[in-house]
Formats: structure tokens, C-alpha cells, sequence
């Protein structure tokens, strides 16, 4: 015999129920016996409840929606039943109609409704689901009979969560399907006292239902069927990469359940369990996928946990003795006030250093709580032996669940360790008895966040994700989204802007169509697209700056003190004050977020990393050199090497895309007074922008013109100039070089006429090079040389910072 029990959205409506019958008709074929329960059709519990408290509010308005509810049912008789059955189905539930039009007349002249009438009421929804399926399969020429779950299941006088006589219900079960075999339809939920006054189970009374009937039966299983594939390792509402388990016991699906997981409630499976019968959760939609087997086997898949639940709209009441009561007689006390009171207490937690206890409840019964308590504690509150009680809101309780966590090392520390590197401020730690679960009481607003990270945290590193999120659009920042792209990396583009539009999508944006989507929104500014990144609140998220913006070093603060990670090759927060320098550097520090900008200096070339690994290495760097600007590194070796004019070359560069599109911001040389300033800094020295010596490298007049094509014919009369200073130094076998110098805690730059016998004199193209004399590379420097301009290398750098942080994320989860 097997129970077969589908909840509402299975049977919302006739397309669905048309779903159902094809699996029991399939079930049929593989069981000698079949008992299907069934909720009532999608919506129409809550409209039942709606339409009882408006008639007993007097408010007419009850009628149309009994109307609508009505209608509803005889559209679903229509599409399933054909027209030679359909009269006589139409009629029968005609007369339900009417006797519960009846009860909802009486409502409306008495203005009251107590629990049992509305048990009544409430009943109708499963009574009608009922009969119509079971007609329906009829219809389709298969034996069926309607079954009124009211004449078996018998419980006491408690009406809306009524207490079942499980010996007698047991009894009447196994008498009536012992002598009723093949196919049984039955509605869930209903039930009645032994007076034969309806009364309905509660919260999971469809469920209930099935477990109660399986058990008086000794059914060889029990189906479930939802719209789920099974239980999930998490909501797959809020965790996307969420997947079915193949097994669990039933203490970790009633620990879930608690928790607020959407699985089966824990009174549910009790018949089941005491006669050890299978629960399997189906998907009445995905028939084909396996399911979710509770039980006592052992499952196939090696997690340390089973899963992860949550629940929202917490209250944290912490009650606190002030050297008055000792902290057993106040948790004697509270739960005497609660019991009482009917406040259910969903997690509790007592500080060992301190005499206070706090104790997590449903928000709703928050103000009824601490009233209670302070009316029980009045005496004591105004001797001051305690303190007044505060309450917490706007949080949730975040729990994992397996039943092997038990004795084995290091699974809190997993789950804090994960919750800190992801910024999650925790509230309040507890651990049940059993050991089944460890639980957190963190801040709302955190809640997604924190699923999403314990989930990558425990079920699989390799599903790790970057969320991006990007500003700057330009050059770098599209062949950045290029090869993001083609490279297939672990990065989900969650954000992106640029002076015209921002578009946001948390389950990533299609980079085949990021122009498009970005094409189609309102441009916003830098502070509301980070206001926007930090309240989606995403893992492992990461802001990547590739605009050339100076105001984007005040908005790093924010992004940093929200535990976001920065990537960036604009080195204008960098070089700006020392000030900023170094509060980036101690926020990023202080929130556990990663800063990195390897392309503030030499683009793709490991330049700042190379300095940094020396420095930490315990090395003592002496001096630094460097052709540091690409820009200005393919004007002079194209100068030197060749017959063509200081102007020419210029124009030439800035055709080729080498310069900005003002060539004087590179000529200036500030872009490599700011790189030899970055370098000094990362290298402990303490210096401003204004102490690095700028050579200039063409008089005060070709800066100050209106427009750049007067500063091309400020450049053309200087050729001459330059040229009579290139025969000069190539008469010595010398070229000229713009090169940043670091020595002696002091950076300048300046043009310089080099030999053949210093590093620099071979450089060609628009490459960069940097010599580093340290303690250890003292007679030869270590030098670094390639390309140090360009979208391609510098978008590859800022890739390359992206993706080290990926790894510090998924060693993390690893360990």
C-alpha cells in the first residue's frame, strides 16, 4: 500500500490536477493499493478564512468572493470533467456550495466567528478538492472512491489545531481501507471530534493526514508530493544554487522544518516515524527527478551538513540580572510567563560571563513577550536587580543541519569563519542538544548573503562565484567584459555603469547583451551604484573601477566598510593624500576586503607585486627606477631611434590611441609622478604628492593653450629644439628616456639622457621597464620590462586581481 499526498500548488488548478492524475494512474500500475490525500485547490483555504471574517464583519463584500470561489471550482469541474459526467459532478457540488452559503448567512447575522465555525468553513476547500479529483479520475475510467477524511480521522474539542485520538483513528483507518482496497481519494486537514463536529490539524494538517493514514495502514511509503525536486540543501528562492538531497534522516528534516525550511513539519512525520515508514518528497512538475527519501538509510551524498534553513522577522529579547536573581531562577521564569503566554520560543542562548539570557521569538509576538515579562519581573525591575528587557528586530536566524556534525572538528568554525569573511555580523550563537544544528542570529539584511555563503562554504568551493560589479564602460573596462567572456572565468557581472547608464541584475548579466542591457537604463551616479551593490548584499562580491574619476577615492570608503572587495587600475585614490592612502588600506584590513590595483603602476606587469613580495620577504629596497609611462616610453624611443619630429610622433600617438585624448595630461608627466608615488608608499615611505620633483618636459606655455590643437602648434615650434638635442646626445651614443627615480626616501622624475650601458637604452615601443636595486639585488637589479599601455594587458591585470581574489574565496571555503 502506498499514500500519495498532494499539497496545493499540485492541485491549484485543473491543468495541474490533470498532472496529478497522470502520476496515480501511473502509481496504480505499481501498487496493489492507493490512497491519495489532497489540500484544497490552490488559494482557496485563505479565501475561505477571508471570506468567514468579512461576513462576520458584516461586510458584504463576502458574497463576490464566495462568487469568485465558487467559480472557480465549477471551471475546474469543466476542464476535467466531459460534459457526460459533468452535470451530475456540477450538481453535488452545488449542494456544498449551498451549505456553506448557509453557514456564512448565519456568520454575517451573528457578527462572531468562533474556531469551530470556521473549521467548518475551512473544511469545504478539501471536501470539494476532493470529490472533484476523485470524480475526474472516474472520468478517465478508473475505479475510484471518495473517501470523507472526517469519518476516520478523530480528534478532541481544540478547534483550529485540533489533537488527534491516534488509537481510535489508527483503528477506524484500518478497518475501513482494510475492507476498501484499490484507489481512495480523501481530503487532508479535515478531521472531526466523536460529537461529528468538523475540526481541522493545524499547520501541516495535509500532511498530517498522510502520515496518520500510512501509519494506520503500514504503508510501504509515503509520497509527498510539492513542487520541489526534493529537500533542498537550501531555498531555492534564495539560493540558487540549491540542490535536492537523496536522503536524510527525520531528525534532520524536523531540524530543517524548525528552522523554517519548507519541508514536511515536524508532527507530520511522527506516525511515519514510530512505524519507520519512508517519506519521499516528489515533484508533482518534474515527476522523472528522484526525490528526497526521509528516513532512517544512509544517503549517498558525503556533505558535512544536510542543510541550511532560515527564518525571518525575528525578535531577540535579552532579559539580564542586575546581582539579583540567579540566571536559573530567571529562565524558570520566562518560560513559565511564555508557556502561558503562548509565545513560542524558536532559539535561546545564555552568555557564561554574564547573567543574561537572550531568547529569539517570532517578531509578532514581540511586544506581547516583553510585557509579559516585565509584568512577571515588576518587583525586580524596580528594585534594579535586573535590567530593563531589551528587544532586538529586523533579524533572522540562519541554521546548518546534518546529523553527522556530531563529534566532528571544525564545522562551527567553518560556518563563523564564513560568516565573517563575508562581513556577517553575528548576534547570538546556539547548538542544540542533540547536536543536529548549529544555529545564528544575524541581521535581516544579511540573510541572503549569508545562505549564499555557507551554501558555497559546504556544498562545493567549486561553485564559487566573484559577483562583479563594474563602473566604467570605456576602453579597459569593455575588453575587461571581453575577456570575462571568452576566458569562461567564475564571474557573475551583477552591476555596471558608465556616464549614461546603469543596469543591475543579481543572477548576473548576459555578457553577449551587456551593451544592450546597459543601453536601455537610466544613468545613475557613482555613490547610488554603490548604494545599490551594497543593498543587494551578494557574497564574494567585488568592485572593479575603471574609470579615471578622482572623486571614486571617498566613495572606496563606503564600498570598503562594507566588506567589498576593490580592484582597480585608476590610481587616483592612490596618489591622492597620504590620508586616504592609508585609510583605504586599514579599512580594507579592518573589514576583511581585499584592495587591489597591481594596474596602477606598469599595467599587466607585476610591478607592485614583485615589491610587495620583496618588501614582506624582509628585503631592503635602495633604489627604484622606471620608464613608467607607456605614453611617453613610445614617444622618446620613437624619437631617439628615428627621423621623425617631436610633434609628429605626438600626433602619431595619439591617432594610435597611445595618449589620452589630451596628449598634455601624459606630457605633464603627473601620470608618472602619481605611478614613482604609489611605488614609494607601498614601500613604506611617507610621502605627499606635492614632494614628488616633476621635471617638466616642455615649457609652462604649451599647457596652458585653449585647446589641443593650439598646443600642436606650441609642440611644432619646439622641433627644433628637440632635434638639436638629439644630435647631440646621439653624437655620445645616448638616447633620451623619461624615467621616475626613488632613492634616499625621495621620488623625482624627469627626462634623462641615458648610455648604452644602462638597462633603459634598449627600450622599444610603448614598452615600460623598472629596475629594483635591493639588499639582495644589489649588483644586478631586478629589472622588469614588457608592454604598459593598452586595453588588452591592462584589462588582463585587473582580471588577474579579480581572480586572486576568487582563490583567497575559495581557499577559505577549502579550509
Amino acid at each position: 500500500m502506498k499514500i500519495l499526498k498532494f499539497g496545493g500548488s499540485s492541485v491549484a488548478n485543473a491543468e495541474n490536477i490533470s498532472k496529478v492524475i497522470q502520476i496515480i494512474s501511473k502509481s496504480l500500475n505499481e501498487s496493489r493499493g492507493l490512497i491519495v490525500v489532497v489540500s484544497a485547490l490552490g488559494g482557496v483555504t485563505d479565501n475561505l478564512i477571508k471570506i468567514a471574517s468579512l461576513a462576520s464583519a458584516h461586510n458584504d463584500e463576502y458574497k463576490k468572493l464566495l462568487d469568485l470561489l465558487v467559480n472557480q471550482h465549477n471551471e475546474t469541474i469543466e476542464k476535467l470533467i466531459d460534459s457526460n459526467g459533468r452535470k451530475l459532478v456540477l450538481r453535488q457540488a452545488q449542494t456544498k456550495y449551498d451549505e456553506l452559503s448557509g453557514l456564512l448567512q448565519g456568520i454575517y447575522l451573528l457578527g462572531e466567528l468562533p474556531l469551530r465555525a470556521l473549521d467548518k468553513i475551512m473544511s469545504f476547500g478539501e471536501q470539494l478538492s476532493a470529490y472533484i479529483i476523485s470524480e475526474a479520475i472516474g472520468a478517465k475510467k478508473y475505479s475510484c472512491q471518495f473517501v470523507d477524511s472526517r469519518n476516520l480521522i478523530k480528534t478532541d474539542d481544540s478547534f483550529g489545531s485540533a489533537n488527534v485520538d491516534v488509537s481510535k483513528t489508527y483503528e477506524l483507518l484500518a478497518d475501513y481501507f482494510q475492507s476498501h482496497q484499490g484507489l481512495s481519494i480523501m481530503g487532508g486537514f479535515i478531521a472531526s471530534n466523536f460529537d461529528e463536529i468538523t475540526t481541522t490539524l493545524g499547520r501541516g494538517g495535509s500532511d498530517y493526514t498522510a502520515s496518520l493514514v500510512g501509519a494506520a495502514v503500514n504503508a510501504e511509503v509515503i509520497e509527498i508530493w510539492t513542487d520541489v525536486d526534493g529537500v533542498m540543501t537550501a531555498d531555492p528562492r534564495k539560493v540558487k544554487d540549491a540542490f535536492p538531497l537523496s536522503q536524510i534522516s527525520y531528525e534532520e528534516a524536523g531540524e530543517l522544518a524548525h528552522f523554517g525550511a519548507k519541508v514536511i513539519h515536524p508532527k507530520t512525520m511522527k506516525p511515519a516515524r514510530l512505524k519507520n515508514i519512508p517519506i519521499d518528497i516528489k515533484n508533482t512538475f518534474n515527476p522523472q527527478a528522484a526525490g528526497t527519501r526521509i528516513g532512517n538509510g544512509q544517503s549517498d551524498q558525503n556533505f558535512l551538513i544536510k542543510g541550511i534553513s532560515s527564518l525571518g522577522d525575528i525578535a531577540l529579547l535579552r532579559v539580564q540580572s542586575n546581582n539579583g536573581k540567579s540566571i536559573g531562577e530567571v529562565a524558570a521564569k520566562i518560560f513559565d510567563v511564555f508557556s502561558r503566554c503562548e509565545v513560542e520560543v524558536l532559539l535561546i542562548t545564555q552568555a557564561s560571563h554574564e547573567r543574561s539570557i537572550s531568547v529569539a521569538i517570532n517578531k509578532n509576538q514581540a511586544v506581547k513577550a516583553k510585557i509579559a515579562i516585565e509584568n512577571a519581573f515588576a518587583l525586580e525591575l524596580k528594585a534594579k536587580e535586573m535590567l530593563p528587557v531589551s528587544v532586538g528586530e529586523n533579524l533572522s536566524i540562519v541554521a546548518i543541519v546534518g546529523k553527522h556534525m556530531k563529534g566532528v572538528h571544525g564545522i562551527s568554525g567553518k560556518l563563523f569563519n564564513t560568516l565573517g569573511t563575508n562581513k556577517v555580523n553575528v548576534v547570538a550563537i546556539a547548538q542544540g542538544s542533540s547536536e543536529l544544528n548549529v544555529s545564528a542570529v544575524i541581521s535581516s539584511d544579511d540573510e541572503v548573503k549569508a545562505l549564499h555563503a555557507i551554501h558555497r562554504a559546504f556544498f562545493g568551493a567549486e561553485k564559487a562565484l566573484i559577483n562583479l560589479f563594474l563602473i566604467g564602460t570605456g576602453l579597459v573596462g569593455s575588453t575587461l567584459l571581453k575577456q570575462i567572456k571568452d576566458s569562461q572565468v567564475p564571474i557573475r557581472i551583477c552591476g555596471l555603469a558608465n556616464s549614461k547608464s546603469a543596469y543591475f541584475d543579481s543572477n548576473g548579466i548576459p555578457l553577449q547583451f551587456w551593451g544592450k542591457k546597459l543601453a536601455n537604463n537610466k544613468p545613475i551616479t557613482a555613490k547610488d551604484f554603490v548604494n545599490q551593490m551594497t543593498k543587494l548584499n551578494l557574497p564574494n562580491s567585488v568592485f572593479v573601477d575603471c574609470t579615471a574619476s578622482e572623486e571614486m577615492g571617498t566613495i572606496y570608503e563606503s564600498i570598503l566598510k562594507a566588506g567589498i572587495s576593490i580592484v582597480t587600475p585608476n590610481k587616483k585614490a592612490n596618489s591622492g593624500s597620504l590620508g586616504l592612502y592609508r585609510k583605504l588600506h586599514d579599512l580594507a584590513k579592518e573589514n576583511n576586503a581585499h584592495f587591489l590595483y597591481e594596474t596602477n603602476v606598469g599595467a599587466g606587469l607585476p610591478i607592485l607585486h614583485s615589491v610587495q613580495n620583496l618588501m614582506s620577504s624582509g628585503d631592503k629596497i635602495k633604489k627604484i627606477e622606471g620608464v613608467l609611462s607607456g605614453t611617453l616610453s613610445y614617444i622618446f624611443n620613437s624619437f631617439s631611434s628615428g627621423n621623425k619630429k617631436l610633434s609628429e610622433i605626438v600626433r602619431e600617438a595619439k591617432k594610435k590611441g597611445f595618449t589620452e585624448p589630451d596628449p598634455r595630461d601624459d606630457l605633464n608627466g603627473k601620470d608618472v609622478a602619481r605611478k614613482i608615488l604609489i611605488l614609494a608608499r607601498e614601500i613604506g615611505l611617507a610621502l605627499e604628492p606635492e614632494q614628488v620633483q616633476v621635471e617638466p618636459l616642455l615649457p609652462a606655455k604649451c599647457f596652458s593653450t585653449n585647446s589641443v590643437d593650439d598646443f600642436f602648434f606650441e609642440l611644432e615650434k619646439l622641433d627644433k629644439d628637440f632635434e638639436k638635442r638629439k644630435k647631440q646626445i646621439v653624437k655620445q651614443n645616448k638616447v633620451l628616456r623619461y624615467i621616475a627615480v626613488l632613492e634616499n626616501g625621495k621620488a623625482r622624475v624627469q627626462l634623462q639622457e641615458i648610455s648604452q650601458n644602462h638597462p633603459f637604452y634598449h627600450l622599444s615601443g610603448s614598452d615600460n621597464i623598472i629596475s629594483i636595486s635591493t639588499q639582495r639585488y644589489n649588483n644586478t637589479p631586478l629589472v622588469i620590462k614588457g608592454p604598459g599601455a593598452g586595453a588588452e594587458v591592462t584589462a588582463g591585470g585587473v582580471l588577474a586581481d579579480i581572480l586572486n581574489i576568487f582563490n583567497h574565496f575559495s581557499y577559505a571555503k577549502l579550509k
